[in-house]
């Protein structure tokens, strides 16, 4: 598998193609996960083929952004199943990143190691010091698109993610859940603030 030539295109199509108003499903937000991916990986021993496939997945499970709103993991893996095999991805590997792709869909579902290690990279920032900053990136990226039109709303929809969230590995569960507790009790007490 060409690795480098794959990052390169699915890099070069989220540079050129993801609308504007994305202000937090954008390019940033997948180097991000890329990132995060690879540090969790690296923390829970992942290497090899494996690390190779799960960077790969890191890279394009918002690509189908490009395409459209609604359904974007299943268009991510419509990308995935056109573009990796002309960089030698075989149909197997294929298939192993598509799974990825589509744990990372709300509710997360991983049924595997890599599948988790995704999943919590999609959602590392929950548990960190920038969190009411992305936070804000998408509150902004659900108010440009119509879902959202008040902070008060916002809040009570953090509220509720926070709460019902789960991360799926030992790294973030330690690393990055007692900050997301932090957070979570920042939420409520705005919301008994500004009722």
């Amino acid at each position: 598998m060409d690795y480098a030539a794959a990052k390169a295109f699915i890099l070069t199509q989220l540079q050129g193609s993801l609308p504007y108003d994305r202000t937090y499903h954008s390019y940033g937000h997948t180097l991000d996960v890329h990132r995060a991916a690879i540090d969790i990986a690296r923390k829970e021993g992942v290497n090899g083929n494996d690390l190779m496939l799960l960077k790969t997945a890191a890279l394009y499970h918002d690509a189908g952004f490009v395409r459209g709103d609604v359904h974007h993991e299943t268009l991510s893996c419509d990308i995935v199943r056109e573009a990796l095999p002309g960089f030698g991805y075989s149909a197997e590997e294929v298939e192993k990143i598509c799974s990825m792709i589509m744990a990372t869909r709300v509710p997360q579902s991983p049924t595997d190691q890599l599948s988790g290690i995704l999943c919590d990279a999609d959602l590392d920032y929950l548990g960190r010091e920038d969190f009411f900053t992305i936070g804000n990136h998408l509150f902004r990226e659900l108010k440009e698109y119509g879902i959202l039109t008040t902070e008060r709303a916002w809040n009570e929809i953090q509220l509720k993610f926070l709460s019902e969230h789960t991360y799926f590995t030992e790294t973030n569960r330690r690393d990055r859940e007692p900050r997301k507790q932090q957070h979570l009790a920042r939420v409520i007490e705005w919301l008994e603030r500004n009722p």
